[in-house]
């Protein structure tokens, strides 16, 4: 996006670099990547990054405001409510379309947003290693606040592990080992000493939880979750002495209530420029909107785009059985805007935020970008595409 570093970058560019690239991740760690990684980071003009943090800082006020977990306690599902919830949530993520306006100049559009720790470990990596093996200028940075790669993770450590001894300290999925996003769960046992533990493999004991490490039974005092309740869905068959919903003495890094009060049911509680129209569709009444060919219909608690409904109907819309479980969200159009080889491709921006438990406002550390040609941002939407994926962002100074 920015053109002069980005005519720089691709006439730079091969593909024996990006096959390097690609194989510095393999080398470093074999058998964990489960994703295409795009061949470019996304060089960001100063214009649009200061947009992106304004953007983000609009919402962070909202967040923050007295009333927001009054407005937001419908968004947990009872049977969901898992005890011990933070003051804050400890993740913020918030995904932008780059988006242009009448004049041609780029705009961010809020697409989503969620309480829920994103790829700190890996991005942190991925960008150093995309100014390792590529031409980027020297003063574009993909992260904020922080000087080098030993401060950024300096921020995650503090952020993740607290207080509390790292060997205290698990990542919670289930099945890490089988999850796409597993290449993070390797960097971050590497960088901060937590290691990935599988949802059957805790031990509950009282109100207390262990799991076993080298022989050894280790208690743990502090969580970093990536597990969702949609994941129960795809493992019916779970056996274990701790659920998700018991009363124990640990701390969160990332509590579970937060995923459902900052998401997409946040949406309608927001205002701003950055901001398309969005309803929850209980409001109208089933007086819908008489051009539905410009809204995208979105489910409040699904994942990686999952039931997301991109051609909707009244009907769709009647036949829904929880309405105000769904939003109806104005499209926005991706602008073309990053340069390649063989022409333009659209892009998206997460900002991800660090909320450590005794700050008073979340803290923008880095981003990640997703490129794309297909209809949808996301792998199964631009199979057989090159220049797509997951990528970096490195901002110009502002």
């Amino acid at each position: 996006m920015h053109k002069e570093a980005r005519d720089q970058f691709n006439q730079s560019f091969s593909d024996d670099k990006y096959q390097g690239f690609l194989s510095a991740i393999h080398h470093d760690y074999p058998g964990q990547l489960d994703f295409r990684v795009a061949e470019s980071p996304v060089l960001v003009p100063r214009a649009l990054g200061r947009q992106l943090v304004e953007a983000s800082e609009d919402i962070i006020n909202t967040i923050i405001s007295d009333d927001f977990r009054d407005k937001t306690d419908r968004a947990i599902p009872p049977d969901q409510y898992v005890p011990n919830e933070n003051k804050h949530t400890s993740f913020l993520a918030i995904d932008f379309a780059v988006c242009q306006d009448e004049q041609g100049n780029f705009i961010p559009q809020l697409i989503e947003l969620q309480g829920f720790p994103s790829l700190f470990g890996y991005q942190g990596y991925i960008s150093e290693l995309y100014r390792k093996n590529y031409q980027i200028p020297a003063d574009f940075a993909y992260a904020f606040g922080v000087n080098t790669f030993e401060e950024y993770v300096a921020v995650l450590k503090k952020t993740i592990v607290g207080n509390q001894d790292p060997e205290n300290v698990i990542l919670l999925d289930i099945y890490p080992e089988q999850q796409k996003t597993r290449i993070d769960f390797a960097i971050t046992e590497q960088l901060l000493g937590v290691k990935a533990v599988c949802y059957t493999q805790l031990i509950k004991e009282d109100r207390k939880l262990y799991y076993i490490k080298e022989g050894r039974k280790v208690e743990v005092k502090r969580i970093y979750n990536r597990l969702i309740f949609d994941d129960f869905n795809n493992f019916p068959d779970l056996s274990t002495s701790y659920h998700f919903l018991d009363d124990v003495d640990v701390e969160w890094a990332g509590h579970p209530n937060w995923f459902f009060r900052i998401s997409k049911f946040t949406i309608p509680l927001l205002q701003s420029k950055y901001i398309p129209e969005t309803r929850y569709v209980s409001d109208y009444a089933e007086t819908f909107p008489q051009d539905l060919e410009n809204y995208v219909l979105k489910p409040l608690f699904s994942f990686a785009g999952t039931g997301v409904q991109l051609h909707v109907t009244p009907d769709m819309l009647l036949q829904l059985r929880d309405p105000f479980n769904y939003i109806l969200q104005r499209k926005v159009e991706y602008a073309p805007v990053v340069k390649a080889p063989d022409g333009l491709v659209k892009c998206e921006i997460r900002m991800l935020y660090v909320w450590p438990d005794a700050d008073e406002r979340p803290t923008l550390l880095t981003s990640l970008s997703r490129l794309s040609r297909g209809e949808m941002i996301g792998t199964r939407f631009n199979k057989d595409f090159t220049w797509v994926g997951g990528s970096a962002c490195f901002f110009e100074p502002f």
